[in-house]
């Protein structure tokens, strides 16, 4: 809505309120992200029956909201690396300056969360210790991160950008690995935990989506490539600019 009506008026300052509603939205909407998937590793109260058995007030922890603020300092680094490939002039130069503080906050955030894991969420770890050759995946992931602000140094913001691309995928391989078979983690009692055993549908509700999902993912990675591929390059402002 924001990226829509902000262009509906001239008024400065009914651009800078859609700007405010855009840059609140994504950042609530990133930090919920981030604080979903921190409540998935550490775990959540359920019942018998699978059910949430807690409160909304006891999915805010600190583990939860570290795992937040380090999400939303990564989408924050990614982003800036982004609109510093997108853009020229002052512009890129403001956002030039937003780089490096970004790429320090998130190795901060990601460092005390890795900490915190091999610390208080010891389950998360069992997968890497049963299959030593999972490390590979986190090596390559620490390795994809030092390298982007080394890129961002020699001003190569496209191999930092896919550095970024790199260590974020690897992240979600860290994060896969070390709940599976898990979806939902019992904290109180693991055996009443959500995994992708005792809660996925019947074969043939599965044999269905992935027919659907054979025929339709071609589709959405074409339609994405060309989006980017009609759109690639420098975005230029003029008086039709949003």
């Amino acid at each position: 809505m924001a990226i829509e009506f902000r262009s509906k008026h001239p008024s400065p300052r009914w651009r800078a309120c859609w700007d405010a509603g855009f840059a609140s939205g994504s950042f609530v909407s990133t930090l919920l992200i981030g604080v979903a998937m921190g409540n998935l590793a550490w775990g959540v109260p359920l019942d018998a029956r699978g059910e949430f058995a807690g409160s909304f007030l006891g999915l805010l922890h600190p583990y939860a909201l570290l795992m937040g603020a380090t999400t939303v300092a990564l989408f924050a680094m990614h982003g800036a690396i982004y609109l510093v490939l997108k853009t020229e002039g002052e512009l890129q130069a403001a956002v030039r300056r937003w780089v490096n503080p970004l790429i320090i906050a998130f190795i901060l955030c990601y460092v005390i969360l890795t900490l915190a894991t091999l610390l208080y969420v010891p389950h998360i770890t069992e997968a890497f210790r049963r299959e030593p050759w999972f490390f590979a995946v986190a090596v390559a992931v620490v390795l994809a991160i030092a390298n982007i602000p080394r890129e961002v140094s020699h001003g190569r913001e496209f191999l930092a950008f896919l550095s970024s691309c790199g260590a974020m995928a690897g992240l979600m391989a860290i994060f896969g690995i070390g709940m599976f078979p898990n979806l939902v983690f019992c904290q109180t009692e693991p055996s009443y935990s959500l995994t992708a055993f005792n809660a996925s549908s019947s074969e043939k509700t599965l044999g269905i989506m992935l027919t659907i999902a054979l025929l339709g993912i071609p589709v959405v990675l074409a339609y994405s490539a060309s989006i980017y591929w009609i759109f690639r390059g420098k975005v230029k402002l003029d008086r039709m600019s949003y």
